[in-house]
């Protein structure tokens, strides 16, 4: 698996009042679809004054044409995962010079692999908050020493096939023992997807902690 991108290729959504962006939220793509993918979301937020951005993922999907990945899945060892670790880091470190918008005012959300990569990187940041939907740990964590920790949203459905629920309940108990603060819930008919009750919560939170 090689790196292809030295950064991340963006898709930007500006503020839909037309004014300047007061709150920037990243979204991050599953494994095997890219940054297209959850573009569409924006409209069902109610959040005008915050730019949204779309990164893609550094490599390609093994399988599936025009899809990314954050790190393989095909084999135990997670290749890729330093890699994607440090481009992601690297890149958020770079958006306030680019935006003009403080990490503090960044929120940085993930469906899927996406949303392990938010629950790995996003928590080693001072971000706004971190969302995790339908996401799960790739990592034992750590206490990070002198660092206060983003407030994080975990949304699992009971019934995904994917990535099982018993994989959410890890991450929250795993986080929550290194002190990280877990808003966490599960919906009966939630699959691995992203029903519009899950972008409910995921309002409030983003709004309850700008």
């Amino acid at each position: 698996m090689e790196v292809i991108l030295s950064t991340l290729e963006t898709i930007t959504i500006p503020p839909a009042n037309g004014k300047s962006p007061q709150y920037l939220v990243l979204a991050l793509h599953g494994w095997g679809a890219n940054f297209h993918d959850l573009v569409s979301l924006v409209p069902m937020f109610n959040l005008p004054s915050y730019q949204f951005l779309f990164p893609n993922a550094p490599f390609p999907h093994p399988q599936v044409q025009g899809g990314r990945a954050w790190y393989s899945l095909e084999t135990s060892d997670y290749k890729g995962l330093a890699e994607s670790r440090e481009i992601l880091f690297d890149w958020l470190q770079s958006l306030e010079s680019l935006t003009q918008i403080p990490l503090d005012r960044t929120f940085m959300v993930g469906f899927s692999q996406g949303g392990a990569m938010s629950l790995d990187v996003g928590i080693q940041l001072p971000l706004a908050g971190v969302c995790s939907i339908s996401g799960y740990l790739h990592y034992q964590p750590e206490i990070i020493e002198n660092h206060t920790y983003p407030p994080v949203l975990m949304v699992h459905g009971k019934i995904d096939q994917v990535v099982p629920l018993s994989a959410s309940h890890q991450a929250r108990n795993e986080l929550t023992q290194i002190g990280v603060k877990i808003n966490y819930h599960e919906f009966p008919y939630m699959g691995h997807e992203i029903p519009q009750d899950a972008l409910n919560i995921m309002q409030r939170f983003i709004e309850e902690n700008s």
